[in-house]
């Protein structure tokens, strides 16, 4: 299996984000030709990016991996809507308010990645995981949602998703460290090679 791993470079006047550190010390994967990416914190230069590595690699699968500061454990994101409604300015000094993302696009894309074998496998390895409803609405959700578009109309047979990490310790609380995300990813990327249909679990939500 082929599978393009991207992470987004710093954000929010940030010096470090751990999901490119991370993906930065990502080793090898016993049948998993790994192709890394690193992608601006940027709307619209995000999914060109990671887009046009698609066509290059043409690879199995694609995770995104980002930070979520604030969420104690690795969560892998369901779905992605077609909104851009930003907190802070993006990389490029950008805040789009209240704008889709595609405005003919579908309201919703969901993972084609196998959203709860990845839960289960992070939590298998011994860290803290949660399936996530809300990718958020900033440049996170932006890249699920255009990816995921690209590959619904261009390369249906290509699964892909998204992937969320803590702060590392030195960012703030919660967080993990850097070893344990990079287990983590490792985690979620075995899952993706071993399961081309996802696992039924119960990871709902009341609210």
């Amino acid at each position: 299996m082929k599978l393009l791993l991207t992470a987004f470079d710093p954000f929010g006047g940030a010096a470090v984000n751990p999901a490119l550190e991370a993906v930065k010390l990502m080793g090898d994967i016993p049948g998993v030709a790994l192709v890394k990416l690193e992608v601006p914190t940027v709307f619209g230069a995000s999914i060109a990016a990671v887009t046009a590595a698609i066509e290059e690699a043409l690879p199995d699968a694609v995770l995104c991996v980002g930070q979520a500061g604030g969420r104690a454990g690795l969560t892998p994101e369901r779905i992605a809507i077609n909104i851009d409604d930003a907190r802070i300015a993006d990389n490029a000094g950008n805040q789009p308010i209240d704008r889709p993302i595609l405005p003919d696009g579908p309201a919703a894309y969901f993972s084609t990645l196998p959203v709860k074998a990845i839960t289960a496998a992070i939590r298998a390895a011994g860290l803290p995981a949660e399936l996530s409803n809300t990718a958020g609405t900033f440049v996170c959700n932006h890249l699920m949602y255009g990816v995921l578009h690209h590959l619904a109309t261009h390369h249906p047979g290509i699964r892909a998703g998204f992937l969320h990490v803590p702060f590392l310790p030195q960012q703030g609380s919660p967080s993990l460290p850097l070893e344990s995300i990079v287990t983590g990813i490792e985690a979620a990327i075995t899952a993706i090679r071993d399961h081309e249909e996802d696992i039924s679990s119960i990871e709902g939500s009341i609210h």
